[in-house]
């Protein structure tokens, strides 16, 4: 591992509102040069780390992200991995759950923080969060134990809070407090101190060397389930082409219909082959199949349970295993095993 006396950090912009400025005309927010970032935020220099920064040479909104701006994201980190100590990455909020969940999943054997951050309104406006935000998450990339990363995971640092990246999801778009980790405790706490909860830290595996996955098969969707569901969608999303995954987002503790053609749909569907993961639409809570009777067939035809999962991660953790070209007949197991911290 390439240690430094001061810690060197690589800030990766990819686009979003905490690089963004108001075009005059239209009142629209546009994307602005990134270095003027960095001009904005004089008390960078104050950190006892050093910074250097890139940015994506398209930045994006982040309501246009895909798995091939992740696989851009991670060849950067990958590439840079010797280099730096830690790894900052500015997005935009709305799909930001989404894209730590899938990086926490392509890095195998992390050993370096990639914290991911961003801001509800612009870095130039009078009352942003924008400086908090990344001020704060330069500064955890920073910090160091023995002189090693303390942080080895992906993160989401957000209004005073450092989260696990693949347990948070996006709940406010207007607050500055927009994300909470609804299973899983926050590992930092930003106040006059930096209060950290070390024991809930993911540990790498310092022997392992690190393997970058960029491959993700995104043949997947997300069914949420309601009261009157039409029988005719749901065969045809079975039906469309290619399709591999399906994360299902079911009622409570992992409930859905006991109705004929409901478990027919299961059915076919897992004897196509089709990975089948009960999620719960609950913002707080775990999949508990065979709770109750409603789910009890269900665990029964052999559908995958997500446990305490978020959407974002199940649906990233799928692209990741099918990817992987994960064999059939260990699926289930894989996917009901945590790989990242991702579910208890």
């Amino acid at each position: 591992m390439h240690l430094h006396s001061r810690p060197k950090i690589l800030l990766i912009y990819t686009g979003g509102t905490i690089g963004m400025r108001k075009d005059f005309e239209t009142g629209a927010l546009k994307a602005f040069n990134f270095s003027k970032l960095l001009d904005s935020i004089p008390e960078l220099q104050l950190l006892d780390c050093e910074i250097d920064a890139f940015s994506f040479e398209n930045p994006i909104d982040s309501s246009n992200m895909n798995p091939e701006h992740w696989a851009e994201m991670a060849r950067t980190i990958e590439n840079n991995y010797e280099k730096f100590d830690g790894f900052v990455v500015l997005h935009g909020s709305d799909t930001m759950s989404y894209s730590a969940s899938a990086l926490s999943f392509m890095f195998e054997n992390l050993s370096k923080p990639i914290i991911f951050t961003g801001s509800q309104l612009p870095i130039g406006d009078l009352r942003t969060d924008a400086k908090e935000n990344l001020i704060t998450a330069i500064q955890i990339a920073s910090l160091q134990e023995n002189g090693r990363p303390l942080i080895k995971e992906v993160c989401l640092y957000f209004e005073y809070k450092l989260y696990r990246g693949n347990r948070t999801t996006k709940i406010n778009a207007e607050h500055f407090r927009a994300f909470i980790s609804p299973n899983y405790p926050f590992l930092v706490e930003s106040g006059v101190h930096l209060t950290i909860n070390s024991e809930l830290l993911l540990p790498a595996n310092e022997e392992a060397s690190l393997k970058v996955h960029t491959h993700l098969d995104s043949n997947t969707a997300i069914i949420k389930m309601f009261p009157g569901i039409n029988e005719k969608v749901l065969t045809a999303i079975l039906n469309v082409e290619g399709l591999k995954g399906v994360v299902l987002e079911t009622y409570g503790a992992g409930n859905a219909p006991t109705e004929e053609w409901f478990l027919k749909f299961l059915q076919d569907g897992i004897s196509r082959g089709l990975h089948i993961v009960n999620v719960t639409q609950c913002a707080i809570g775990s999949v508990s199949m065979g709770h109750y009777e409603t789910s009890t067939t269900m665990k029964n035809l052999g559908i995958i349970s997500g446990k305490d999962i978020t959407t974002e991660a199940a649906i990233t953790k799928l692209m990741y295993l099918l990817g992987q070209n994960t064999p059939q007949e260990d699926f289930k197991n894989v996917f009901e095993t945590s790989l990242r911290g991702e579910m208890q």
